[in-house]
């Protein structure tokens, strides 16, 4: 049968085969054709189910063996940044040959390295038979606790047990998340009904506001990294009846599983979490470039000029040159300043030839 993308996903994620004609047989990744057909723009739900079949097959091994954390959970937390991912950002990360740089690709976040670097430092450290899989990743990628980069966001509401899930009870814990995919919420936590901004899958750790509302009686709350030990820390203390805050930072698993973090607490109480900003590793930011055609100039035969200054545009810094002409109009020189380019050209004919100078102007996007 050929699966809708909702059955492809869930299918996939709990290890059901699920046959999409657009799929090679048993190779997991698409068909030549299925590339051929959409290239860009728009995908169809047909080709968003076999691209997403396609990307886990490929990378949920990988998942497993190198992070330890389930495919089945894995994929699971994927689903919704499979449905809602840029198209063109979906394609990018197929063509990845790192599992680093394809999910960097999927959230159209950047990357902290190229793929050919990231396979060079992974060769290099797995030399070394001292180092686990995990550790090959963390020597050559470097590690996910630490060299962060935080990030402010408006502060919002991903969980209130007041909303659902009720109090959690005495010497209880219970686990949430703190991440969803592009398209997701937190209404199932009593949370807000958008991402929060919380839509990429590289945070190593979140900043949350923790609220304990009337425990039943004095004692402590911690939260603490899904699938962790309980550290002997407390995040929020409390006296009975009370409602008392505290701002604190939770390591989150890396790639995401099942869940995100665990709140643990003494006495019987009901708890809200308000995110206020998070920690990534640090990421290359893609510039924004455009490019800016000069005057057109007619050369007389022979000719040897200065084509018009080509000036870009504020904020932006000349990278390039080239030129529009025929074969017999070349580039005999070029200057580029901070802002500007200057070309000369000869008309190598014994006709007269038109030619445009170009220059590609680039910036950091939002400076």
């Amino acid at each position: 049968m050929e699966c809708t993308l909702g059955i492809a996903v869930t299918l996939l994620a709990v290890g059901t085969a699920c046959f999409s004609p657009a799929l090679e047989a048993g190779s997991g990744h698409p068909k030549p054709g299925l590339q051929a057909e959409a290239a860009s723009g728009p995908l169809s739900p047909a080709e968003r189910g076999a691209m997403t079949r396609a990307f886990v097959r490929k990378w949920g091994p990988y998942v497993q063996q190198v992070y330890g954390v389930p495919v089945d959970a894995w994929a699971q937390r994927m689903v919704s940044t499979f449905i809602h991912a840029d198209p063109d950002n979906f394609r990018d990360a197929l063509r990845r040959t790192t599992y680093e740089g394809a999910t960097a690709a999927l959230n159209g976040a950047g990357s902290r390295a190229s793929d050919d670097q990231v396979i060079d430092s992974m060769a290099r450290a797995s030399l070394d038979p001292r180092l686990t899989d995990a550790q090959v990743g963390t020597q050559a990628l470097g590690s996910a606790a630490s060299d962060l980069v935080f990030t402010p966001v408006t502060p919002c509401r991903i969980l209130d047990t007041r909303v659902a899930g009720g109090q959690i009870a005495s010497d209880g814990s219970r686990d949430f998340n703190a991440v969803v995919g592009g398209g997701g919420n937190f209404t199932s936590q009593g949370g807000s009904a958008t991402d929060c901004g919380m839509v990429a899958a590289g945070q190593a750790a979140v900043v949350i506001n923790l609220t304990a509302v009337t425990p039943s009686s004095a004692g402590f709350a911690t939260a603490y990294p899904f699938g962790a030990a309980r550290p002997l820390a407390s995040s929020v203390n409390y006296t009975a009846g009370a409602v008392v805050n505290n701002a604190i930072v939770v390591k989150l698993p890396t790639p995401l599983t099942s869940s995100d973090f665990t709140i643990y607490t003494f006495a019987g109480a009901h708890f809200v979490a308000d995110i206020v900003g998070f920690y990534s590793a640090p990421m290359a930011t893609a510039l924004q470039c455009t490019s800016v055609d000069g005057a057109l100039r007619t050369l007389t035969a022979g000719e040897y000029a200065l084509l018009s200054t080509v000036n870009c545009p504020t904020g932006y810094s000349a990278v390039s040159t080239s030129i529009t002409a025929s074969q017999d109009v070349v580039m005999a020189d070029s200057y580029v300043s901070a802002t500007s380019v200057q070309i000369f050209v000869k008309n190598v004919s014994s006709l007269s030839q038109q030619a445009i100078p170009k220059a590609v102007c680039c910036r950091v996007p939002g400076r």
